[in-house]
């Protein structure tokens, strides 16, 4: 007799969509994963389109990729749900198909942001009050670019949802969202955690596309005959509702309780710290808040630009040796570009990688990309040593977005749950834990996204009796890094010194010298 014991999650992150099944215990079983990109759309400035038809296709390849590497049964899956990048919006018709979509740094809405700011004087500054959110990623300015820019498209959008929703709805027919994934748009409120309408109305947007609301892991429905014809799917299985990458990724990283702390090293890295729903929000809008995935909380948050997408870049356009070694010795490429980086020294003989600013949520936009203080010497200035400098960036900034959390919220850390595909490098690992001043706990499953995504399936099918009691029973700790403090102290120099740098690159961008690695909308 077949037991049905697994759970899936899917996973649309903004460099990758993935599959992962689960058994109940939290054991990751199987995975498949495809890499995809989001287009510029032709004749759009700053714009980051997501082909729908195309990626729902990798969707289902993966589906069945995982379910056949598993080699079970698809009626043994109970449940499955979805979580996605935040910000990323679908635009959908009256028969619930889909019209337009985006993927999370689209930033092509600039006039109609600075329409906004002229026109509703401190409407920014009034809608972040209730919704923690900026103008910067929000739904609101895309909207009305499709307003102004395609009026035939935005008279036929009667709903909207974010991309992990719209895999959910895919599957089942239904079309909803959480308030971790819906608030992000910025059309929310934090306190009643569901959609503001009167945001809308205000500034003359349709107040009437908005879907219904579900808390993470409340049932959507079964997956639909024709999901289940497309993905191999039981029409068995339950479909639940998920959230956010970041919030679900910190349930599943046992993040969640007041004063919890986690770095998510993905395509982009998020600093997290989990605050009271009821935390007044700071006057200058330096850092995001969103809604959590457990209902009490909320979360305030730092994020890192591109920090794993451009580690994908330098593999692909500088490693094709490292690439070959790895290929030759079974092992992933990131490993050989790691052992030759730990030889490297603290500091990565100066090198300042300019890519991600620290977070300034109310102005924000980043220098070029580039690489500053490099020497003609290629004993020294190479690969190997370009690579330590990419990691050591990347714990730089997310060690400045944690202290002005930290100052904000008034809260102590004590110590960094890391996760995500950078917390696989030992020495990134060890790098975070020397610059932060702070003990680095790794996972035993790292892919915490996947596995917050498990738990909210396991709780819509009564496995898991709520999120927390899940993430107390499921998280594993592996490894434990503690840091170290002389090496902190040359960071504290090093973190010094980047500032500064930084702050002269973005210079040359105002000054039309060089050109910014993103800008948000209207600035």
């Amino acid at each position: 007799m077949n037991q049905k014991n697994y759970l899936m999650a899917i996973d649309a992150g903004t460099g990758s969509i993935r599959a992962v099944i689960f058994d109940t215990k939290g054991n990751q079983i199987s995975v498949s994963q495809a890499e995809w990109v989001h287009l510029e759309e032709e004749g759009v400035a700053n714009s980051m389109s997501f082909d729908f038809e195309k990626n729902w296709n990798l969707v289902c390849v993966c589906i069945k990729e995982s379910i056949k590497i598993a080699k079970i049964n698809t009626e043994d899956i109970l449940a499955l749900s979805a979580t996605s990048m935040r910000e990323g919006i679908v635009l959908y018709d009256e028969n619930g198909k889909e019209l337009w979509a985006v993927a999370n740094v689209d930033a092509r809405a600039s006039d109609e942001v600075k329409y906004l700011k002229e026109n509703f004087e401190g409407i920014e500054e009034e809608f972040y009050a209730k919704s923690g959110q900026t103008f910067a990623l929000g739904a609101l300015p895309r909207i009305m670019w499709l307003k102004n820019n395609r009026p035939s498209v935005y008279e036929k959008v009667a709903s909207i949802s974010m991309i992990g929703d719209w895999i959910l709805a895919k599957l089942s027919g239904v079309i909803a969202t959480d308030p971790s994934n819906g608030g992000t748009t910025g059309i929310f409120s934090l306190s009643k955690r569901d959609w503001d309408r009167d945001m809308a109305i205000k500034v003359g947007l349709k107040n009437n596309i908005f879907p219904q609301v579900l808390e993470v892991g409340e049932v959507m429905g079964l997956v639909s005959q024709t999901a289940s014809l497309e993905t191999s799917l039981s029409p068995t299985t339950k479909v639940v509702m998920g959230g956010g990458d970041v919030q679900l990724g910190s349930a599943g990283l046992g993040v969640v309780e007041v004063g919890d702390v986690a770095v998510l090293g993905g395509s982009f890295w998020q600093q997290i710290l989990n605050i009271p729903k009821d935390t007044k929000l700071p006057k200058d809008m330096s850092i995001r808040i969103n809604p959590h995935v457990i209902d009490s909380l909320s979360q305030a948050e730092g994020i890192s630009f591109f920090s794993g997408l451009v580690m994908r870049w330098f593999r692909d356009a500088f490693c094709d040796m490292e690439k070959l070694e790895a290929k030759k010795r079974g092992i992933d490429v990131y490993t050989v570009l790691e052992e030759k980086a730990t030889n490297v020294p603290v500091g990565s003989y100066d090198i300042l990688p300019i890519f991600s600013d620290s977070m300034k949520y109310g102005k924000w936009y980043h220098a070029a990309p580039s690489f500053l203080n490099l020497n003609i010497d290629a004993s020294i200035c190479n690969r190997a040593s370009m690579f330590r400098s990419l990691e050591e960036n990347a714990a730089i900034v997310s060690s400045i977005n944690l202290e002005k959390i930290k100052e904000f919220s008034g809260i102590e850390i004590q110590e960094i749950v890391f996760a995500g595909g950078a917390s696989r490098g030992a020495l990134w690992s060890q790098i975070l834990a020397d610059v932060t001043g702070y003990r680095v706990k790794i996972p035993k499953v790292t892919e915490a996204t996947a596995l917050g995504t498990a738990m909210a399936a396991g709780v819509g099918c009564g496995i898991y009796k709520d999120l927390v009691s899940a993430a107390k029973e499921l998280v594993v700790w592996d490894k434990t890094y503690e840091p170290n403090m002389q090496n902190k102290k040359i960071y504290d120099l090093i973190k010094i010194k980047w500032q500064k740098a930084y702050e002269m690159q973005l210079k040359l961008v105002d000054e039309n010298i060089t050109t910014s690695m993103w800008k948000a909308p209207g600035l």
